[in-house]
């Protein structure tokens, strides 16, 4: 007769390749391998695993834990997933190297498509372009989205004043490109930081850690507050997202949608459309128009998976 095997908890940390870092309720961390050749696994999920056994501390995943949500992005070739589990998507833009709406727009797409709450940082707010760059990001204050302003010249200080009442107590998914002071963010934040990478990146064998990987940082275990950091990108394709749904992830668009004299109004040219009517009127801007209109060529030229 076969005995049944109690298969332990662990939260994923950290990963690169077929080799993770878990870590138990009590706080131990081990590097697990999936079972099998492929693994789904990603920072922030819950997983079973058992040990191996033997002189080292190492275990294999055996199953996941149902999610709450999974934030990825998705183009023509591959999908890429962000991370697991989250209270919120903290997406860093910078006034210098000035951001890109677009790659804005897409994250807080993902977001929404995912059931994921996001809000907004610019960080060197203390640069002369500042002012123009929050005009940009009037929008998107208009349509509910927080909107934090935040110079990492102070670095500790001004990181816990302005961002940790809005972490506590969530798992927060950093998101943005390179070069906009994500690391910064993480280091003020998080004193022993880099210890914890050497510390992940020797158990892993990655060899360096310029955040090639994505790794779970604990700000108060006590309250269960934990920061992701993520590599950074240049392109974030929807494709997991039909032309249809579109305007519904996009709050601006989702506001005046019920009104168009067409059930099926796909709002780029139709008589009687409510959101056409809105661009006219200058309740949705131009360049939030042009990104949707991009999108939904995108969108509908690409593979429906």
């Amino acid at each position: 007769m076969s005995r049944t095997v109690e298969l332990d908890l662990g939260l994923v940390v950290a990963g690169h390749g077929r080799h993770y870092i878990i870590e138990t309720p009590e706080g131990r961390r081990l590097i697990c391998h999936p079972r099998g050749k492929k693994s789904d696994a990603v920072v922030g999920d819950r997983v079973r695993w058992q040990s191996t056994g033997g002189d080292h501390d190492e275990g294999v995943i055996e199953q996941l834990e149902p999610r709450r949500n999974l934030l990825f992005r998705q183009d023509e070739w591959k999908t890429k997933s962000f991370a697991a589990n989250l209270d919120l998507l903290l997406v860093w833009v910078a006034v210098d190297p000035q951001f890109s709406e677009s790659q804005l727009a897409r994250s807080l797409i993902a977001a929404e498509s995912a059931g994921i709450a996001a809000s907004i940082v610019l960080n060197k707010s203390d640069l002369p372009d500042a002012p123009a760059q929050l005009e940009r990001l009037a929008p998107y204050r208009a349509m509910g989205y927080h909107v934090i302003e935040l110079s990492l010249k102070d670095e500790r200080d001004a990181a816990e004043a302005v961002l940790k009442p809005a972490l506590a107590g969530r798992t927060t998914l950093v998101l943005g490109p390179s070069g906009t002071g994500k690391s910064t963010l993480i280091n003020a934040l998080i004193p022993n930081a880099k210890a914890q990478v050497g510390e992940i990146s020797k158990a892993l064998n990655s060899g360096r850690h310029t955040t090639t990987t994505t790794q779970w940082y604990w700000l108060e275990r006590e309250t269960q507050t934990a920061l992701i950091d993520s590599p950074g990108f240049q392109e974030f394709g929807l494709q997991q997202i039909a032309p249809t749904e579109l305007p519904g992830y996009m709050p601006d668009l989702r506001e005046h949608a019920d009104g168009c004299r067409f059930y099926n109004c796909a709002h780029r040219h139709e008589p009687g459309c409510s959101v056409i009517a809105a661009v006219e009127r200058g309740a949705i801007t131009a360049n939030r128009w042009r990104i949707y209109g991009q999108l939904m060529d995108e969108l509908s030229s690409g593979p429906r998976r």
